[in-house]
């Protein structure tokens, strides 16, 4: 017996509908140009696959029943997914990537990030747009392990950190500034200052957990033996330090909003003020040129504007 699969065809749904316009297997039938005998094979055909009645046979009009007025409602729906399908096969032919997955350090700006997600779906790519949330480590690692066809932040070499990951090329996005940031009614916000690394390890640390699942992982500027908050993201370490739940280092652009609103207190440390070193990163397909995704995301980080939005723009600036 056929299944549902087989039978469920865009030609059996057109001739559903057919004999609801019509309103009935002879009517149907004549607009098909078939006999009514064979139309109502092929009616009953499908009702066997799906085990139910589609139509009510007692009355002389071809009328509806739950279950066919269920399948018609569906049928407009099916059919324009088939046709979106085979639209999308045919410019997936053209050089579009099926799927583009953008691995995003945290440190990185959304609303300048979904700025450029909206300019890309103004072209009507067939592409469709996978975005991760990483840190540290975990950014670059999504790329080489396949995970990722684009990384954003503070990526580093993957070679030197164990990953197998030929062809990956990085270019630089740009330098982030981290400042050294409390909450006011944090004890650290009332001590002298420059504040010595001795002075800071009797306070807990609040830090981003880096991301990377099956690698190394990356603790930064943390002091040994100091209490640490992990928390999974730069935003969350951000909440946390405004909670006055610790103390850390924060991207300057991300905490200065919140500083000169008084929500942070700006502290001067003993040592240096980290500076980020921001990178993209892509893997270079061997013997084809990059996939039309790829060319258009990193046109766009050609433009000085956008690296700086991307590390400068964070909400509230």
């Amino acid at each position: 017996m056929p299944s549902a699969r087989d039978v469920l065809t865009p030609d059996a749904l057109a001739m559903l509908q057919t004999v609801v316009s019509a309103g009935s297997f002879a009517g149907a039938a004549r607009a098909m140009d078939m006999v009514p005998s064979a139309l109502s094979y092929r009616v009953r055909q499908i009702e066997d696959a799906l085990d139910v009645l589609l139509f009510d046979r007692s009355a002389r009009q071809a009328r509806l029943t739950e279950a066919g007025a269920e399948l018609l409602r569906e049928a407009p729906r099916l059919l324009s997914d088939l046709d979106a399908v085979a639209n999308r096969v045919k410019r997936v032919a053209t050089g579009w990537e099926p799927l583009f997955t953008i691995a995003i350090d945290s440190v990185i700006a959304r609303d300048p990030m979904l700025d450029l997600v909206g300019a890309f779906y103004a072209l009507e790519p067939p592409t469709r747009l996978k975005l991760r949330d990483e840190t540290l480590l975990g950014t670059i690692e999504a790329l080489a392990r396949g995970e990722a066809d684009l990384a954003v932040g503070s990526v580093l070499d993957a070679s030197s950190l164990g990953f197998t990951a030929p062809g990956i090329r990085t270019r630089p996005l740009g330098e982030l500034r981290f400042v050294y940031a409390v909450a006011p009614h944090h004890p650290l916000a009332r001590l002298p200052q420059p504040l010595s690394d001795a002075t800071l390890r009797s306070h807990r640390a609040v830090a981003a957990a880096d991301s990377s699942r099956a690698g190394p992982t990356m603790n930064v500027n943390l002091i040994g033996g100091q209490d640490v908050l992990t928390v999974p993201t730069m935003q969350a370490k951000l909440a946390a330090q405004l909670h006055g739940l610790g103390s850390g280092f924060l991207p300057e652009p991300l905490a200065r909003p919140y500083i000169e609103a008084g929500h942070l207190v700006e502290l001067q440390t003993e040592r240096a003020l980290p500076v980020g070193q921001m990178h993209l990163a892509w893997r270079v397909r061997t013997a084809a040129r990059p996939g039309r995704a790829l060319e258009w995301w990193l046109a766009q980080f050609e433009h000085e504007g956008t690296r700086r939005a991307l590390l400068e723009q964070h909400r509230g600036r």
